[in-house]
């Protein structure tokens, strides 16, 4: 046996790649373990191979419509499970009594069904003498909500980040419209917008307007989910972050008059008026989410 295959033979299992595992198993697919698990489909796929790529065989067998496990998979199966609840219980009796106090959280409606959601009730579950609070919507609000002591930790979508400021992501933004309809052809183009003042809403303006493009604002929505799915409907077109694109949309192109715009960050904002554990540790909970769920 050559020294790399000794060496992979004798690397200790991850217990994320382990979790990741678990997820796809119970659920079947790729596409439902990565919701299980907050995390895209791209990173589980990436993690799977890299565990196949440790035990030198398949775990899953591919099929149209899911997966199965393999034999190998039923075996892991099962040890993983006991590994990740030994490894979960240990961590509750080791810091739930630790962790007590209130902490209240931003959180932005585009996110409040992918990754935050499963990486809170995580926190809640190892830390049950904590209070979370979490407000779900608008997260341009959220930097005000920090300064007025309204929140204690935020995630929120800026054009222009602090000096300093934790970044959890950069994304691209783009016109957008639905694959099936072609409002983008119609003059004035009829547009879904934000409908509070925000850098996403003056950016579409003013793109459209320094385009020579007429426009029709005939959609407002003060939540991401309501634009996407006036874009989805085929009523109008819009702005929307390159996560949102999904087999019912398409990326407008320069070509077909709609200009670039700028990225945008993601950026967690955290209270400067109060410092204490239970915030560092849902911090570091939030980084470490973004980080395993592909994003970073």
């Amino acid at each position: 046996m050559n020294s790399t295959n000794a060496s992979t033979l004798t690397d200790p299992l991850d217990s994320e790649l382990l979790r990741t595992f678990l997820a796809i198993a119970d659920a079947g697919s790729f596409t439902r373990g990565a919701e299980r698990v907050s995390r895209t489909q791209s990173a589980v796929s990436l993690q799977i191979k890299r565990l196949e790529q440790q035990l030198g065989q398949p775990v899953f067998d591919r099929h149209p419509r899911g997966v199965t496990l393999t034999v190998a998979g039923e075996r892991l199966k099962d040890a993983a499970a006991r590994v990740v609840s030994l490894l979960d219980s240990t961590l509750r009796e080791l810091t739930s009594k630790h962790l007590v106090g209130v902490i209240r959280i931003g959180v932005p409606d585009e996110y409040g069904a992918t990754i935050l959601p499963g990486t809170i009730a995580r926190f809640a579950e190892a830390h049950p003498h904590v209070e979370v609070s979490v407000r779900c919507g608008f997260s341009t609000d959220f930097p005000r909500a920090i300064e007025c002591g309204e929140l204690d930790l935020a995630v929120h979508a800026t054009e222009t980040p602090r000096h300093g400021a934790q970044i959890l992501v950069h994304e691209r933004t783009f016109w957008m419209c639905s694959r099936r309809h072609a409002p983008y052809k119609r003059d004035p183009v009829p547009v879904a917008l934000f409908d509070r003042a925000c850098w996403w809403r003056d950016r579409a303006i003013e793109t459209l307007e320094a385009a020579g493009r007429g426009y029709q604002v005939v959609y407002t929505s003060e939540s991401v989910a309501g634009v996407k799915a006036a874009i989805q409907s085929g009523a109008a077109v819009g702005v929307l972050a390159e996560r949102s694109l999904d087999d019912d949309l398409r990326r407008l192109t320069v070509k077909e008059g709609f200009p670039s715009l700028p990225n945008s960050a993601l950026e967690l904002c955290k209270t400067t008026r109060k410092a204490n554990v239970v915030i560092d540790a849902m911090e570091a909970a939030i980084v470490h989410a973004f980080r395993f769920s592909g994003a970073l």
